[in-house]
């Protein structure tokens, strides 16, 4: 099984690479759901710009991606970020660490840039939850990221949980038939003594869950699947865990295509080489000439040849 890493590598690696040899730079990229980035160093060699992208900015401002972003850059962000783009990072090479695990640190925490946006409507549902098994009852806000064309992530707390559902277009027949065999084996894992405490999956075609039922807009296609994730206290009570659970289920949507796509390759090239098979016996394969002895009326032999 391949996981997806949370952070982005080109920021990484381009951040280790001039951190030791400063350079000049302009480089543009997309991640997973139509991210853009661009790293750039507009004024001198030791100055570099991180801005970012990201189609559902205006609804993670809603959800508190300011303080986040703050939380983890201190200083960094810049109060305008550059022209079409939501966010910027300016990054003085000068100031960084020392090359060390601080430094590897420091980059590791610039490359999660998307990761820690996204993680807004997740920290609030987590908070929410809290404040309502205090109460005993109530819902939270149903808070709603359109991260990608006819696909949105919903969060919503409530006193014992927090509901996190996908809705995923599914283009072609093969791709629901996949999905449904990845998704049922989510369910059947959950059986197994030692990843029973997995937060619960479940999967539904067309008809929408109930905690989302009631939105207007909502597509009625076979196209369209939602998955259910019930997070539970313990999945994130523990700050640790619960950090390693919104890197995780952020990333789902793509690791579930992603293996549909690597199923599907993996198909074909097996395929290709079962009918290559096929030819190398078709190949080999010869019709017997039998020879018919003959003999003329004087006795003497005529040999022929059939096929």
């Amino acid at each position: 099984m391949i996981l997806l890493e949370s952070h982005n590598y080109i920021i990484q690696t381009t951040l280790a690479e001039k951190a030791i040899k400063p350079s000049s730079l302009d480089v543009q990229f997309v991640d997973f759901d139509g991210v853009r980035f661009r790293l750039s160093t507009p004024e001198r060699k030791t100055s570099l710009l991180l801005s970012m992208n990201i189609r559902c900015w205006d609804e993670l401002v809603n959800y508190g991606v300011h303080d986040i972003l703050v939380r983890e850059y201190g200083g960094l962000v810049k109060v305008q970020p550059e022209p079409e783009y939501n966010v910027s990072l300016e990054i003085d090479l000068d100031q960084i660490p020392p090359e060390g695990e601080q430094r590897d640190a420091f980059i590791k925490s610039i490359s999660l840039l998307k990761r820690n946006a996204l993680a807004a409507p997740f920290e609030r549902g987590f908070r929410e939850q809290k404040q309502l098994e205090q109460a005993g009852s109530g819902q939270g806000e149903l808070m709603a990221l359109h991260y990608r064309d006819e696909e949105v992530i919903y969060v919503q707390a409530s006193p014992d949980r927090v509901t996190v559902i996908f809705s995923t277009v599914f283009r072609e027949e093969t791709d629901r038939i996949f999905g449904k065999v990845f998704l049922q084996e989510f369910v059947d894992a959950r059986r197994l003594p030692n990843i029973q405490s997995a937060p619960q999956v479940l999967y539904t075609t067309r008809d929408p869950p109930l905690e989302i039922r009631h939105l207007p807009g909502l597509t009625d296609s076979e196209d369209i699947g939602y998955v259910t994730f019930v997070l539970f206290p313990r999945h994130f009570a523990n700050p640790t865990v619960a950090e390693s659970t919104i890197s995780h289920i952020q990333l789902f949507r793509d690791y579930l295509h992603y293996h549909i796509k690597c199923s599907k390759a993996y198909m074909h090239s097996r395929m290709r080489h079962r009918v290559s098979e096929f030819q190398k016996v078709l190949n080999r394969a010869k019709t017997e000439a039998a020879s018919v002895d003959r003999k003329t009326a004087s006795g003497r032999s005529m040999s022929t040849f059939s096929r």
